[in-house]
This record gives structure tokens, sequence and C-alpha cells, in this order.
């Protein structure tokens, strides 16, 4: 057996690397040594492996490391010559994209940084209305009875988004209630009108916090889990399998959940309403203020109109973690760094849009005298 060799051969920007001998771990030449005979003109470059022995993984890194040189030089490469095994090596290496830091794609000048940034927030626009279209058209067959959306499936995310999330929505309501009772406490003593404490907390969990926090519990606790559900799937190839066989991947996956946040949102905004408002009678009682007069403060303090725009609030709430969580799994990648990515960004633009959201309704609620 002869020692590993190769050389080059050019013919203007066309340019063969001949790879013959044995190539075995630790008498092999590495990826760099290859590099370096490839002329600086070449264009394109075909790997001839006629006078190739034998060979083990040292080969297979070799020439992973030069497929990437050749990426980054924009150098065409054909592997069609190459051992049938060894091309499937080198497909399976190359198939996922070396992951790069966020330091590393923001490189660059600092138009060209804002010209990305542009560019790729546009594309996140488009690509979040198609989405939207898509779950509208969707919802239109559901109520049409032509949809693929299974019954069990919707009931089965309600259980998972309702009852389950109970404990952590009376935690976060029953405290929010206690720091209004506190806060507006502090205040109202002064004046000797303390008993308005239950009006401050009755308005403050009906109209605003009662859906705002119960969003932000579902954006962390659903929205996340829904886009882990469905990257761990497109990772693992089902989706493309459920489009193999023409299931709508909207219909089947998104429309189940979506619907069960719609369905369930409006019955937590209410609970944590009731569970911050007693949260805001246990602060109230312990300030001279009466369970008799708390109640009747709160019950003189608002009407179904305060209640209604709690409870839209939470239903469009609902929609936009359902969005932002199953846009997100869809959009994955294809390795389990992915998900993880995909589950923050579902957490992060849920709070966005929930802002947003919240901001754009009190405006409306304004304009409109409710």
């Amino acid at each position: 057996m002869t020692a590993a060799s190769f050389h080059t051969d050019s013919q203007g920007d066309q340019c063969a690397l001949y790879l013959g001998g044995r190539w075995q771990l630790g008498d092999a030449p590495d990826g760099d040594a290859l590099q370096a005979v490839v002329p600086p003109d070449c264009q394109h470059l075909d790997l001839i492996t006629e006078q190739l022995e034998s060979w083990d993984s040292s080969l297979a890194i070799a020439l992973l490391q030069l497929a990437r040189w050749c990426d980054s030089q924009k150098i065409s490469l054909n592997t069609d010559a190459v051992p049938q095994g060894l091309q499937q090596l080198l497909n399976l290496a190359t198939g996922v994209p070396v992951y790069q830091t966020e330091a590393a794609e923001k490189s660059g000048n600092a138009i060209t940084i804002l010209r990305n940034a542009v560019k790729q927030q546009w594309h996140e626009l488009r690509d979040t209305l198609i989405f939207v279209g898509d779950a509208c058209v969707a919802l239109g067959h559901w109520l049409q009875g032509r949809a693929k959306t299974r019954r069990v499936d919707i009931f089965f995310f309600i259980d998972q988004a309702g009852p389950r999330a109970l404990a952590i929505v009376t935690l976060i309501s029953v405290l929010v209630g206690m720091i209004l009772a506190y806060l507006g406490s502090v205040q109202l003593r002064q004046l000797g009108a303390q008993v308005y404490v239950a009006d401050l907390v009755a308005i403050g969990m009906v109209r605003e916090m009662g859906a705002l926090m119960t969003a932000v519990i579902m954006a962390g606790r659903t929205g996340a889990a829904y886009a882990a559900q469905l990257g761990t799937m497109q990772v693992n190839e089902e989706i493309d399998a459920l489009r193999i066989m023409g299931i709508s991947s909207m219909e089947f996956l998104v429309l189940p959940r979506l619907l069960a946040l719609v369905f369930v949102m409006p019955l937590l905004c209410i609970y944590s309403d009731i569970i911050g408002m007693v949260g805001g009678a246990v602060i109230a009682t312990s300030m001279d203020v009466s369970i008799i007069q708390y109640i009747s403060q709160t019950r003189d303090a608002v009407d179904w109109l305060d209640i209604s725009t709690g409870i839209v609030k939470s239903i469009v709430f609902g929609i936009l973690i359902a969005i932002a969580g199953c846009q997100a799994g869809l959009n994955c990648g294809r390795n389990s760094d992915a998900v993880g990515m995909a589950a923050t960004n579902a957490v992060v633009k849920a709070i966005v849009y929930l802002v947003v959201a919240d901001a754009a309704f009190n405006i409306l609620y304004d304009k409109l005298g409710i």
C-alpha cells in the first residue's frame, strides 16, 4: 500500500483534485493541506478518487473541511466521483449548517447590519401574515365541518391549557390583587378613604390585570409548550410525513391549539379576576375595611361592560399566544438547538404581541368612552 497522496490539475478556473493511496488516521493529510493546493483562481473543483486504495474517517474529515472552505470561497465542489459511502457521510455532515453565534451573524459594517435587520423583520412580518391567513382559512374549513381537526385534540389541549394552569394562575392573581390593594391603601389611607381600595382592585383586575397577567402566564407556559411540541415534530420529520399524507398541519396541529386557548382564556381571565379580588380583600380587611364593605364597594365599582372589556382582551390574547407559539414551532430548524430557540422566540414574540395589543385596546376603549 502507498501513503496518502493528492495533487491538483487545473485548466482555467476548472480544477481537479486527485486523491490516491491509503488514507488512515494518523498518516493522512488534513483539510488545510488540501486547501493549500487549490489554485486561487479556481471556481469549480472536481474530486477524483480513481487512485484511492483505502480510506477511513480521516478522509471524510479532511473533505468536510475542504467542502466548508469551498463554500466560504464560493467554489463549486463536485463529489460525484468519490465512493458512495463517502458521499453519504459528506451529505449527512453538510446537511445541517454550522451553528453561528449571533455576533458572527451580525458581522459587517453598520449599513449591512441595518439592511439585514430590516430585511429580516420584513420577512418575519410577511411570514406572520401568511401564517395568520392560513389559520383563518383553516378556521373557515372547521366552521364548515371540512377541516381535519379532531375534537379529541381540542379537548386534550383545553385540559392542558385550562385546569392544569389553575395553580399558577391562582398564585399570580392573588399576589397581583394584594399588590394593587397595598399600593392603593398607602395613598388612600392618608385621605381616610381606604374603603375605595375595593374599587381600585376590582377595576384594576377586571379591566387590565386579570387578562394581562393570565396572558403572560399562558405565553410562558402554553405558548412555549406549543413551540417545543411542534419544533420536536419538525426535527423528527413528523410534520413532513403529515404533508406527504395530504394532511394540513394548520388544520391538524395548529387549529386545535388555537381553539383551546380561545375557549380557555376567557374562563381563566374571569377566574383570575375573582382570585385577584380575594387577594385584595385580604389586605383591605387588615386596614379597617370590613369584608361587607369590601364586597359592597366591589359590587358597585364594576359592571358588565368592565367585565366584557377584559374578556374580549383575553380572547385576542389567546389567539396571539397560539399564533406566536405555533408559528415558532412550525418554523423550527432540524436540530435540538433550534427547538430551544423556537421556544424562546415564541415567548418573546407573544409578550411583545400582548403588550402592543393591550396598549391598542386601552387606546380604543378610551376613544370609544368605554
